[in-house]
């Protein structure tokens, strides 16, 4: 079964840890969690991080996870920092397939969104 990891950077302020929270709860709202379960780590700063995560996907029966991170650019934690925790994690998950997404990137919604915010 295929699983999804919600990767956020993590903050010790609790505002920002309420908003990507209500994000992957409207994530939650959208996706059939019995066929593709939805969980959230974070980076560094909050808990649960990355591995109390795969840990708790794989104990729900997931054998492939995606890692989609809540990241606006591909900076050095996506490019080194967050492949090299995976990678030292897989050691103890050989049967696990993981598999990285996306940075939120240069997307038009985001463009949207901030054109929103400039005339509100």
């Amino acid at each position: 079964m295929k699983g999804i990891m919600i990767l956020a950077h993590g903050s010790r302020v609790k505002s920002t840890v309420d908003t990507i929270e209500t994000v992957v709860s409207m994530v939650k709202d959208m996706v059939d969690l019995s066929e593709t379960p939805v969980e959230i780590a974070y980076m560094e700063l909050c808990e649960p991080n990355i591995a109390k995560t795969v840990d708790k996907l794989v104990k729900m029966g997931v054998d492939e996870i995606k890692v989609v991170p809540y990241f606006l650019f591909e900076g050095i934690h996506i490019k080194e920092d967050i492949p090299n925790e995976i990678s030292e994690l897989l050691a103890e998950y050989p049967d696990i397939k993981v598999t990285m997404g996306k940075t939120l990137g240069a997307d038009r919604r985001l463009a949207e969104i901030l054109k929103d915010r400039i005339f509100e």
